[in-house]
This record gives structure tokens, sequence and C-alpha cells, in this order.
């Protein structure tokens, strides 16, 4: 697996925890499966930035994603 997929992975697993920490709280109860997805998330961004320490920065991140779901569906 590439690199630039497992970051995409991690920033989809972090989209991906903020409606369910939204819905954790409006129903009052423990916010696990966001806190699981943010885990998650952020270990897979901090592993490839660590492979990779100077590739991914913030301007760059639309460009990673844009090429990753180009590989994805074509």
């Amino acid at each position: 697996m590439s690199n630039d997929l497992l970051f995409v992975s991690g920033l989809m697993f972090l989209i991906l925890a903020l409606p369910s920490f939204v819905g954790a709280f409006s129903e009052s109860r423990a916010p696990r499966a966001a806190i699981i997805f943010v885990a998650l998330g952020g270990g897979l961004i901090f592993y490839t930035t660590q492979q990779q320490p100077n590739v991914y920065t913030l301007d760059q991140i639309p460009e990673i994603v844009g090429r990753v779901f180009d590989q994805l569906f074509r």
C-alpha cells in the first residue's frame, strides 16, 4: 500500500469521526466509535509522516487526495 493511500485513509477516518462525535454528544453517550476513528486516522497519518517526513504539508493535501482518487477510479 502506498503512503499516499494510507495518508488519505487517515484523513477519511478523521472526517468520519466528526459526525460520530456530534451524534454521541447529542444523545448524551460516550463517543467510543469517534475515539476509535480518531485513533485510527491519527495513527495512519502519524505513520505516513514518519515514513516520509517532508512530503506531507497542508498545501499539498488536495494534490495528494486528488492523486489517490485518480488512481482508485482510473
